[in-house]
């Protein structure tokens, strides 16, 4: 072996080393909502996420069975796929939706321009805020708001629908999550969300390469916890406020695709590293290996993407039993 591929081999190994390091010692922990705001700021000011996966900062649908799409049509039509699947189609222009986790804002400027829905985004970074309201023509009927889905500023019963995409492993108590959703609906109101979920570790533990696994999905894109499709269903059904069941469904099969697809853009639009330079390149092949895992995880059913669909109930007893619980004392509760 000549000198110089000795050098090339030991360099090379010296690279992919300290960019092993780099990966693991720069994890983005969850902490608290200040790391999930401040990590939504950076990707949105950089401008690379926007860049790649476009307005819309979820997974797209590519059919069932699943087919050839380009990346950003997915997107968009996962927003259509979820607005019939939620049975959203069928309810008139000025319905009420609140979108939690709204991103840039891309879900919710369908919603109001294709189906005529008045449109209240909210989500807990700032900057998406700012770039969301950016994006938005003048005479859409959306706005755009900073506010926390572990404590909504709404009051009860303020919305005709409420809508989320992938942002529960943001919430660091899915049962707070779940009543949040929930206690903003009107009666009758509808909740549509779609999410990121493990399996359900209760029915089959994870073993011993999953761990190590999940434990990377987590830190590296600050979530505190997946649930599982059950437990959330379950949790929704505990808030006392749904009528009837919770209706799931699982969705992996037909957002599988994006990971590898997400990957690929990289490769396909190379004016990216024009655009963003040295710095943007390395911060974008920084996410390979998440995206990779996330691949793998999904692929081998160590977590699956769950739709949730409840009404709340017409009823305003449940609330008012709840209400009255939490203001009377303990001893004196029956």
């Amino acid at each position: 072996m000549s000198t110089s591929l000795v050098y090339f081999v030991i360099g090379s190994l010296i690279v992919l080393l300290i960019g092993i390091a780099a990966y693991f010692l720069t994890a983005r922990k969850y902490q608290s909502s200040a790391t999930v705001a401040n990590s939504y700021d950076l990707w949105t000011l950089d401008g690379i996420l926007e860049f790649y996966w476009g307005e819309h900062i979820h997974l797209g649908h590519y059919g069932s069975p699943p087919r050839r799409k380009d990346f950003l049509a997915a997107k968009s039509d996962f927003v259509h796929e979820m607005v019939k699947w939620g049975g959203l189609d069928k309810l008139p222009p000025g319905t009420t939706v609140l979108d939690v986790g709204c991103g840039i804002g891309g879900s919710s400027r369908i919603l109001a321009r294709d189906y005529g829905f008045a449109v209240t985004g909210i989500t807990i970074s700032p900057q998406q805020v700012k770039r969301a309201q950016e994006l938005t023509p003048d005479g859409l009927n959306v706005q755009f708001a900073v506010d926390d889905a572990m404590a909504l500023s709404f009051p009860d019963a303020s919305f005709d629908v409420v809508w989320s995409i992938e942002a529960g492993p943001h919430m660091p108590d899915k049962a707070v999550f779940a009543r949040e959703l929930m206690r903003v609906l009107k009666p009758g109101g509808i909740l549509v969300v779609a999410d990121w979920n493990q399996r359900d570790d209760r029915q089959k533990p994870l073993n011993f390469w999953e761990k190590p696994v999940m434990r990377q999905l987590l830190d590296q894109w600050s979530h505190p916890a997946f649930s599982s499709i059950e437990g959330f269903s379950e949790l929704l059904t505990a808030t006392g406020l749904v009528e009837g069941e919770v209706i799931t469904a699982d969705w992996t099969q037909e957002t599988l695709p994006s990971w590898l697809d997400s990957i690929w853009q990289g490769i396909a639009r190379p004016e990216g590293l024009v655009r963003f330079g040295l710095s943007g390149f390395v911060k974008s092949v920084r996410e390979v290996p998440t995206l990779l895992l996330m691949r793998l995880a999904f692929g081998t059913g160590l977590c699956r993407f769950g739709m949730f669909r409840a009404v709340r109930t017409n009823s305003r007893t449940e609330l008012m039993d709840r209400n009255f619980a939490k203001e009377t004392p303990s001893s004196s509760v029956r």
